[in-house]
């Protein structure tokens, strides 16, 4: 008999008809998966294999738009899921109104944030404090008939496959010699599945996942600390006998736990490597392959995706693997993928009322720590002392010891994200906001951003600002914490002012001001869509009597009339 090895997750709802939707679910052996709802909504799907493991996306339908309906999971017709005696609530899915009946005051909450450590690694003490997700499941379970997101933004590093907890490192080490490369860290697929296994087991995560839609795109954790920071950095890494499995089943296992949930029910048909996969007995090798050469040729897979949620356009943009590494040509995104985002960001004008780009890395940091990565990139490049000098290997060292890889360190992909934000914010048809949604730096914070008077559009276009958020659960030391805060200060900008003419790196296209943070804690930011109003509100999670709770630290309009 086949037993629920992981899930169910509830991913793609379609908000185009309010009628379909889809459900990611591990099995322990191959069996069909069928999804039933109270409404008679039901989908089915046979389970497809991959290195020994039993994968579903059931696609549902006849689902009743503007609705709440729970499910049910089905293994050769034995219901799995609900789990007997689980305590909490039933799985629902929630259907926004069919396009006809949206009048646009239906309010939309998207909530987003980055960097989960499901347990705290191996030498790390425990006192990172409570999980933002846990805190989250709590307060829905106790209160279903509460506001909850109508999806979840999970912007980078869902799994961290070189911090390992200690139960994993248990695993691990029964499996190798942990002595060996690449030691005390994941090495190929089945490693991988412990990873998810440990995040998305956890009671109340596994419960939030299976009730609240989510949207997903990976950060550089989810395959190694700093991955593609640079041309230099990728050749030394290449050189060691333990990377070409480590990023084969990095991209092989994303691409069956998070991509193809991110997918519509009608790009999943158009797919053909799920196609080719769902039609053979095993699909680890076409899999294996297909992840070779997206390592291999980044401009001929595209990770990064476009949602609709009425009338808000998401673009969550890949800003790990589509990058070009060459330092003459350096860019956060190849030609490609470039294009795509422009024309998705810019296309039908006049069609939606908020426009929102995810990007794991912030395109506005710290005016500090933006000077600093430009500035190495100056270096990096031989700006001072010519390519291969001592500038430039000093710079080289201290992007990958300092982390320096954002969108300021490819500083022609920084001013063309700008330009693109400018452009799409302009003019009569401009959305009331294009915020762009990140993680990574492990504390929050709200920044705007204004452009010279003499250039071109903007004002009175959208309000245009910088949401970060993160982490979900980690840590941050005081050091670092410090250094955030004198990143914002006055002080902190006259010294990069210093460190770009060091660098000759030219003026900024834009200033931008910090309007909130920095915070600091396990916390979540949502944002609530009604029309063309605009809302946030950051919550941490917090110790209590009776368990993890969620704080509101800041709720506020973003736009004036809100």
């Amino acid at each position: 008999m086949a037993g629920l090895r992981l899930g169910p997750l509830l991913r793609y709802v379609d908000w185009e008809t309010g009628s379909t939707a889809t459900v990611w679910v591990e099995a322990d052996r191959p069996t069909t998966v069928d999804v039933r709802c109270a409404d008679g909504a039901a989908g089915s799907s046979r389970t497809f294999a991959i290195a020994g493991h039993h994968y579903a996306l059931v696609v549902v339908t006849g689902l009743t738009p503007d609705s709440t309906t729970a499910y049910e999971v089905l293994l050769d017709g034995l219901r799995v899921w609900p789990l007997k005696d689980s305590g909490f609530p039933a799985s629902t899915i929630t259907t926004p109104p069919a396009p006809a009946d949206d009048t646009g005051e239906r309010p939309v909450r998207i909530s987003f944030g980055s960097c989960r450590w499901a347990a705290p690694p191996s030498g790390e003490p425990d006192t990172v404090g409570p999980d933002a997700l846990d805190a989250l499941a709590a307060r829905l379970a106790a209160d279903p008939g509460s506001a909850r997101p109508d999806v979840l933004l999970l912007l980078g590093d869902q799994v961290y496959a070189d911090e390992i907890s200690k139960a994993t490192r248990r695993r691990l080490a029964a499996r190798r010699d942990l002595s060996e490369p690449p030691g005390a860290e994941v090495a190929d697929y089945e490693e991988y599945t412990h990873l998810y296994d440990e995040s998305w087991r956890d009671p109340e995560v596994r419960w939030l996942l299976s009730t609240v839609p989510s949207c997903m795109i990976f950060d550089d954790h989810d395959v190694v600390d700093d991955w593609n920071t640079s041309a230099a950095w990728l050749a030394d890494v290449r050189a060691t006998p333990w990377w070409h499995e480590r990023i084969v089943s990095g991209l092989a296992s994303y691409w069956v736990y998070q991509h193809l949930g991110n997918l519509s029910p009608t790009a999943l048909a158009a797919d053909p490597l799920y196609a080719e996969v769902c039609a053979v007995p095993d699909g680890t090798e076409p899999l294996r392959r297909f992840a070779a050469e997206a390592d291999a040729e980044p401009a001929g897979t595209r990770w990064s995706y476009r949602r609709v949620f009425g009338r808000i356009r998401l673009l969550m943009v890949d800003t790990r693997a589509a990058r070009v590494l060459d330092e003459e040509r350096r860019s956060m995104l190849n030609a490609e993928e470039a294009r795509w985002v422009r024309e998705e960001a810019l296309a039908d004008p006049g069609s939606y009322d908020h426009l929102l780009i995810g990007t794991s890395l912030p395109w506005l940091l710290p005016p500090l720590v933006h000077a600093a990565e430009e500035w190495d990139a100056a270096l990096c490049r031989g700006e001072r002392g010519g390519p291969g000098g001592r500038w430039a290997r000093f710079g080289e060292n201290l992007r990958r010891r300092s982390d320096l890889e954002h969108w300021a360190a490819f500083p022609a992909s920084f001013r063309w994200l700008t330009e693109l934000i400018r452009e799409a914010g302009s003019g009569t048809d401009a959305p009331a906001t294009v915020c762009v949604l990140s993680g990574d730096v492990h504390h929050a914070y709200i920044a705007q951003p204004s452009w010279p008077a003499d250039a071109p559009g903007v004002a009175p276009g959208a309000r245009i600002l910088q949401l970060t958020c993160s982490p979900v659960h980690n840590s941050i030391p005081g050091a670092l914490r410090a250094g955030f805060r004198f990143a914002w200060s006055r002080t902190g900008r006259r010294l990069g002012r210093a460190l770009a003419r060091h660098g000759r790196t030219g003026p900024s296209p834009i200033q931008w001001r910090k309007t909130g943070g920095p915070w600091f804690g396990n916390q979540l930011m949502t944002l609530t869509l009604r029309g063309r109003k605009a809302a946030l509100t950051l919550v941490q999670a917090k110790e209590s009597s009776t368990g993890a709770q969620l704080e509101t630290v800041l709720d506020q309009s973003l736009t004036i009339d809100a």
